[in-house]
């Protein structure tokens, strides 16, 4: 039985958890050997196996998100593309605007996800460094009023994991969102963008400039919250690339329409 776009996308997402994982492990280790309030054998070891942890970090982040934008997109948008050229009743082939349209859906897949990816891995640089520094110059001057040192050492380790939360993931506006929400929200939509991508593509190719629009009864066109209800209308092709949903976990997808008005509500 052929997975759903819904469980590829789950999967996808569990193993970019997976892979971040570990990073944040070996950033615990750090802070912890910090809080002991000194320069430390363990403290240097855990200051080495975090700059490992990056390194195994991008590698393993980038297979994830390499496999997802190049296999799991790729059979989605040709499933949808097949089954919307049947429906119209002609045969797919892979023809240069199937081509260009996965060409380019595939480079900003990978390249929108790997973005997130490579934030963290600079973020990861940036905590390195600054638990190095605190290494070399906070804590022996920690050490000069033993009595302070164990709440001191324990908040500068806290400013740092305050800082430097390598379990989030950071939006433009500041929203923090922990990695597995992230990456859940980020691979369903893109799974639900490849399926309608291919659906588009296919009408573009036979001259249908109109699709149906299915969707929640309660879904705008541009957002959720929308006046203009995507359910059962028609819009144009182009309109509906612009559009391929309105939100995350959007259900929205799309079937070409030849000409006349919406059919009666059938339930689907």
């Amino acid at each position: 039985m052929t997975d759903t776009p819904e469980a590829d996308a789950e999967r996808a997402a569990d193993d970019l958890g997976a892979a971040w994982q570990p990073l944040a492990a070996a950033q615990a280790a750090v802070l912890t050997a910090l809080a002991a309030g000194r320069r430390t054998a363990r403290l240097a070891s855990a200051l080495a196996a975090f700059a490992d942890a990056i390194r195994t970090f991008h590698h393993a982040v980038e297979a994830v998100i390499g496999d997802f934008a190049h296999r799991e997109v790729a059979r989605l948008y040709e499933e949808a593309a097949r089954a919307a050229t049947a429906g119209i009743g002609r045969t797919f082939e892979w023809t240069p605007i199937h081509q260009d349209a996965l060409r380019a859906l595939t480079a900003d897949t990978y390249s929108d996800l790997l973005r997130r990816a490579q934030e963290t891995v600079r973020a990861s640089g940036a905590f390195y460094r600054a638990a190095r520094a605190a290494a070399r110059h906070d804590l022996p001057l920690l050490t000069a009023d033993p009595a302070g040192t164990p709440a001191a050492a324990r908040a500068l380790a806290d400013r740092l994991a305050a800082t430097y939360r390598l379990d989030r993931v950071v939006y433009r506006n500041g929203t923090r969102m922990p990695v597995l929400a992230w990456a859940e929200a980020a691979l369903h939509t893109r799974a639900a963008v490849a399926t309608n991508t291919g659906t588009l593509a296919a009408a573009r190719e036979h001259g249908i400039n109109q699709v149906e629009v299915f969707d929640g009864y309660d879904c705008g066109w541009t957002s959720h919250p929308d006046p203009d209800k995507a359910v059962r209308t028609l819009r144009t092709v182009e309109d509906a690339a612009e559009w391929p949903i309105s939100h995350p976990r959007c259900t929205r997808r799309f079937e070409p329409w030849p000409g006349g008005t919406p059919a009666e509500d059938d339930g689907r």
